[in-house]
C-alpha cells in the first residue's frame, strides 16, 4: 500500500505541482548547472551538478537516490529527459550523478536550462519485497530460525558467560553490553533520551570484535550510519562505509568505500586498464575488420586484468575492515553480495520499517537492535498502510514478545531532572533518573526548569497552509521570538559567548518553522546570536540537544482539534531535546482536553 500509495504520489507532483512548490520541498533543484564528468573509482561515468539558487533550502536528495532530469521551454512547460540516473554524492549545493549511458552525458551537457528532480524510488521497494519473499520462503536454515525466534514461537537463547565489568559505564549500560555479548539470537538496547545508547552500543560493537572478526552496523538513515561509525573510528575500529556520508568531512569520506577504493595501491593500474578499454572502444568503431578483431582480443585481455585486480581491492579492502558500515537498504549492494557475518547491529531500529531490517537479517546469524520505540516512529506516507500495522516496527514486536532480550538504560545525562520526569512517568513507568551532574542544572537563579506560556489569554488562531506544510499560528511564532529576546537579555550576551549556551526552536509543523526561520532572520536583536539558535521540526531534531529549547504547538481552535499533535512519541523527542530549560507556547484551553497535554500543563506548572 506505501509503495503504491508513494508511487501515485510521484506521479501526482511531477504532473501537478509547480516547480516553485518542488523547490521548497526540498524536490527539485532549478536551475542546475552540469560542471565536470568523469570515471569514478566503481567505473561509473558521472557528472557535477551544482545548484545556482535557493541554496538555503533544505534537499532530501540524498546517496542511491534516483534523479531524472528536465529542461523548461519559453512557456514554462517542463520537459522530461528519458532516463534516470542515481545520486553518487551530495552535499548541500553539490551533487554527484552516475549517468546510465554516455548519450545522457551529452544530452545534459546540450541544454540551458536544466533541472534536477528526486524520482520514485523503485529499488529500495524491490528490495524490501525480494528481501520479505526469502524471509517468507526461509525454510531449514538459520534465516528461518531467526524469523521463528524474532515474530514467531521459538524463545531467543543464551550463552552462559561471566559477566565483564566496565568501569566507566554505569550499572544499566554494564548489564546491556554484557546481554548482548551473552545472546545468541537477539538483544534489543533500549535506550531512552539523553541515557547513552551510543555510547553502549560502540562498547557492545567494541566487544563483539574480541570474540568475531568483522560485524555489519547498519541503521536507516545515512545521517545515523555516519553518527556510530564516527563513534566507532574514535576507539580506533577500522570502518568500511558503505554510501555516502551526510556529514562530509574529511574524517567520514576517509573510510568510505570509494576513497579506499581509490587509495589501494594497486587503483593506479586498474584506472590505466580501465582508461584503455575506454579508448579501445572508440577505437573499434572506425577499425577494419582484421583490426577490430585483434581489439577485441585485446580488450578480453584487459577486462579479464581489470575483473582480477577490482577482485584484489575488494578482498584487500574487506580483510582490514572489523565494521563493515551501511544504510539497512544499502546493505543489499553488490560489493556485499554473499558476505555473511556473525552479528548484525541496527542502530535507530525504532525508526526502521519491518521489511527494511530483513533486507540486512539475512546477511547474520544474530541480531541485536538499538533505539527508542517511544521516539519518533517510521516516516510513512499512506495512512491507511500505518494503521494497518507497517508503522509497527521489529523492535516493537520484539520488545513486546520478548521481553526477557531487553535492556533498558535508566541513568540520562542530558536533562535537568524536572524535565526528564514527565517524560520518564509517561513514557518509562517513571524508571529514568537524572545523574547527579545534571539532576538540578540551570543557567539563572530562581528560574523554573519548565515554562507553558498559555496562549489562549491571546486568542490567537491557527491557520491551514496545505498538507504537507499543515498548520502556521504566526501570532504565537512572533511570541515565542519576544520571549526568546526576553530570556537572551536575563542571560546576558557575554554569557551566552564565554558559555557556549546554544538554543533550539521546534514546531511539529513544517509552516511555522518556516515562518520563525524567514523572522528571525529579519531581526536585528538576534544577529549576533544566530549560530547559537536552530530552527527546525521534531524530526530535524531527532539525536539532537539543546541548552534551551523554546516549542510552539501552533493549534488553537475551539474544538480541541490537534491532529498530527496526537503522534505523542513525536513530542516526547521534541520535549527530551532541552537541557537546562524548556519553554512551551500553547493554546492550552485546545491542547489540555487530551490527557497527554494536561498533564504536561501541569508539570510545568509544577516544575
Amino acid at each position: 500500500m506505501e509503495y503504491e500509495h508513494e508511487k501515485e504520489e510521484f506521479q501526482r507532483q511531477t504532473e501537478i505541482m509547480g516547480i516553485g512548490r518542488k523547490i521548497k520541498r526540498g524536490l527539485c533543484w532549478f536551475p542546475v548547472k552540469a560542471t565536470r564528468s568523469f570515471y569514478n573509482s566503481l567505473n561509473q561515468l558521472v557528472v557535477e551538478i551544482e545548484r545556482r539558487e535557493d541554496k538555503e533550502i533544505e534537499h532530501s536528495f540524498e546517496f542511491g537516490r534516483p534523479v531524472c532530469f528536465f529542461t523548461q521551454d519559453a512557456t514554462g512547460k517542463l520537459h522530461y529527459f528519458k532516463f534516470t540516473a542515481q545520486v553518487s554524492y551530495v552535499d548541500n549545493d553539490r551533487m554527484v550523478i552516475a549517468l546510465p549511458h554516455t548519450n545522457s552525458l551529452t544530452d545534459i551537457q546540450a541544454c540551458d536550462l536544466l533541472g534536477i528532480q528526486l524520482y520514485f524510488n523503485e529499488t529500495s521497494y524491490q528490495t524490501m519485497f525480494e528481501a520479505l519473499s526469502d524471509v517468507l520462503r526461509a525454510k531449514g536454515n538459520r534465516l528461518a530460525e531467526l524469523r521463528d525466534t524474532l515474530i514467531g514461537p521459538l524463545p531467543p537463547r543464551q550463552r552462559d558467560l561471566f559477566p565483564i565489568r566496565f568501569p566507566w559505564l554505569n550499572a544499566t549500560q554494564e548489564s546491556a553490553v554484557n546481554k548482548v555479548l551473552s545472546s545468541k539470537d537477539v538483544a534489543i538496547v533500549h535506550g531512552p533520551p539523553g541515557t547513552g545508547k551510543t555510547t553502549t552500543l560502540v562498547e557492545a560493537i567494541y566487544e563483539t570484535l574480541h570474540r568475531e572478526n568483522q560485524v555489519l552496523v547498519c541503521a536507516q538513515s545515512n545521517m545515523a550510519v555516519d553518527w556510530i561509525s564516527e563513534k566507532l573510528v574514535d576507539r580506533g575500529v577500522p570502518v568500511l562505509r558503505i554510501g555516502n556520508p551526510t556529514r562530509v568531512n574529511d574524517k567520514m569520506l576517509s573510510f568510505t568505500y570509494e576513497r579506499q577504493f581509490e587509495n589501494h595501491p594497486a587503483y593506479t593500474e586498474l584506472w590505466s586498464v580501465r582508461q584503455s578499454i575506454r579508448e579501445l572502444h572508440g577505437r573499434m568503431r572506425k577499425g577494419s575488420y582484421s583490426e577490430r578483431e585483434g581489439m577485441r582480443s585485446r580488450m578480453s585481455r584487459l577486462k579479464d586484468r581489470a575483473t582480477e585486480l577490482e577482485i584484489l581491492i575488494n578482498e584487500d579492502l574487506f580483510s582490514q575492515a572489523r565494521v563493515i558500515a551501511s544504510t539497512l537498504i544499502s546493505s543489499n549492494h553488490r560489493i556485499l553480495t554473499g558476505r555473511y557475518f556473525t552479528s548484525l547491529f541496527i542502530d535507530e531500529a525504532a525508526q526502521a520499517l519491518e521489511a527494511a531490517c530483513w533486507v540486512a537479517i539475512r546477511k547474520a546469524d544474530r541480531v541485536i537492535l538499538a533505539g527508542d520505540h517511544q521516539q519518533l516512529p517510521p516516516t510513512i506516507k499512506c495512512y491507511e498502510a500505518a494503521r494497518e500495522g507497517l508503522s509497527q516496527t521489529l523492535m516493537e514486536k520484539i520488545a513486546a514478545t520478548k521481553p526477557s532480550v531487553v535492556s533498558l538504560l535508566k541513568v540520562q545525562y542530558r536533562m535537568h531532572e524536572a524535565i526528564m520526569r514527565f517524560s520518564s512517568d509517561w513514557f518509562y513507568e517513571g524508571m529514568l533518573e537524572a545523574a547527579p551532574e545534571v539532576r538540578h542544572r540551570g543557567i539563572l537563579d530562581y528560574d523554573t526548569p519548565m515554562t507553558w506560556i498559555d496562549t489562549s489569554e491571546y486568542e490567537f488562531q491557527e491557520e491551514f497552509v496545505g498538507d504537507t506544510f499543515g498548520r502556521i499560528n504566526k501570532a504565537e511564532a512572533d511570541l515565542l521570538l519576544l520571549k526568546l529576546q526576553e530570556y537572551i537579555i536575563r542571560i546576558g550576551r557575554e554569557r551566552i559567548v564565554n558559555e557556549r549556551i546554544d538554543f533550539g526552536l521546534i514546531s511539529p509543523y513544517k509552516a511555522q518553522v518556516q515562518y520563525l526561520r524567514n523572522k528571525l532572520r529579519s531581526y536585528n536583536f538576534f544577529r549576533p546570536y544566530r549560530n547559537a539558535i536552530s530552527i527546525n521540526t521534531v524530526d530535524g531534531f531527532q539525536g539532537q540537544e539543546r541548552d534551551v529549547i523554546f516549542i510552539s504547538l501552533v493549534r488553537a481552535n475551539t474544538d480541541g482539534q490537534i491532529g498530527f499533535l496526537n503522534d505523542l512519541r513525536r513530542m516526547n523527542v521534541a520535549i527530551t531535546r532541552a537541557r537546562m530549560k524548556l519553554v512551551i507556547l500553547g493554546d492550552a484551553s485546545t491542547l489540555t482536553k487530551h490527557s497527554f497535554y494536561k498533564m504536561l500543563f501541569q508539570s510545568a506548572q509544577n516544575s
